[in-house]
């Protein structure tokens, strides 16, 4: 339990804060900022627009973390799984690949936590009357992922979040009932790291698949050939591409996303967590940088005909040290997030539209 309480403190003063924060924000007049539509604030009359940043580090209530029961059952079950693990015993594998499928079925997502997970990640809730996004989909898939592989003999604590692949072939219908299957798939462990795949399936009461995704995990191991790693040959944005969006993300986008999903991995919302971990501060959530990439597709390219999207298949390359202000790229059906054409990119992919 001290560590649960850790995490409560770490958590209560967090919140606190930012209460205090906006309180003295509020009291200052004339204060410029960022609302979620990307509006600003204090903009002198007939002066021309600025350029929306898309800065949507809303406030989230923190009401919402009571409807995380689930996720932070799993997150605390991880941690003590890593730690009763934590012998010195050899990475092993499965002894079956694919693995068992965990199944569940989950209540209905409440409309106000999906209402503003939408608005948080840069979408409008017009957009998607009677629906829940799917890309929303760790919020209830991460538990059942988690058993997955609590049998695995790797240091399962320190699993990286490699990207994802979403195959969206019906709508999640608002105040339903979902059917979950999760499985894994395969491991692919060279010495230097493992690459473990899961896929889930979430099924509703007219469609056995409405979304299919595979998810990624990646475990340093430390060993193996480490030259085969150089900084060089990491992913970068093209040069010749098309900027749809920009985003201003503040350092507590991590806190607001884990409010809204359950996801509160200290490296995302704890400054020390995170450089113990070797990152210069707080990172962005993947599946956060991924949803509002979809949403930016979304805006820009479909007018809000959330439908169109068929398939969102993307690789998170470079951790998103948080705060940031960062772009979001196409080049035909290949799509990327980063700091500027030619710069490292965060996230690189692909998505394919339906017919």
């Amino acid at each position: 339990m001290g560590g649960l309480d850790l995490v409560k403190r770490n958590l209560e003063s967090k919140l606190d804060q930012r209460v205090t924060h906006r309180r003295s924000v509020a009291a200052r007049p004339g204060l410029r900022g960022s609302l979620p539509n990307g509006r600003e604030r204090g903009r002198a009359a007939g002066a021309p627009p600025h350029r929306p940043l898309g800065r949507i580090d809303m406030a989230v209530p923190s009401r919402y973390i009571l409807h995380q029961g689930p996720m932070l059952g799993a997150l605390a079950r991880a941690a003590f799984v890593a730690v009763k693990s934590a012998s010195g015993q050899p990475n092993t594998a499965p002894a079956e690949i694919p693995g068992p499928i965990v199944s569940a079925r989950i209540p209905p997502r409440p409309a106000d936590l999906v209402r503003d997970y939408i608005l948080h990640v840069g979408g409008d809730p017009a957009w998607y009357r009677g629906q829940v996004p799917a890309h929303l989909f760790p919020q209830w898939v991460f538990p059942l992922q988690a058993r997955g592989i609590e049998g695995l003999q790797y240091p399962i604590q320190r699993v990286l979040n490699g990207g994802s692949r979403l195959q969206m072939n019906a709508p999640l219908p608002l105040g339903e009932p979902y059917e979950l299957k999760v499985q894994l798939l395969d491991i692919d462990d060279n010495g230097r790291r493992a690459v473990i795949h899961q896929r889930a399936i979430t099924s509703t009461s007219t469609h056995a698949e409405a979304i299919v995704a595979d998810v990624y995990g990646i475990v340093p191991l430390g060993g193996g050939d480490k030259s085969a790693k150089r900084k060089d040959d990491r992913p970068r944005v093209p040069v010749m591409v098309k900027e749809l969006a920009r985003w201003k993300l503040g350092t507590h986008a991590g806190l607001e996303f884990a409010k809204l999903t359950g996801d509160f991995n200290p490296i995302h919302w704890i400054p020390p967590a995170a450089r113990a971990n070797g990152f210069r501060n707080v990172i962005n959530h993947g599946f956060s940088t991924m949803a509002r990439a979809i949403e930016g597709l979304n805006r820009s390219l479909f007018s809000g005909e959330v439908s169109r999207l068929e398939t969102f298949d993307v690789k998170f390359t470079k951790p998103l040290v948080l705060p940031a202000k960062v772009g979001l790229y196409i080049d035909d059906d290949r799509v990327f997030v980063g700091d500027a054409p030619g710069g490292p990119a965060y996230l690189v992919g692909t998505y394919s539209v339906r017919s």
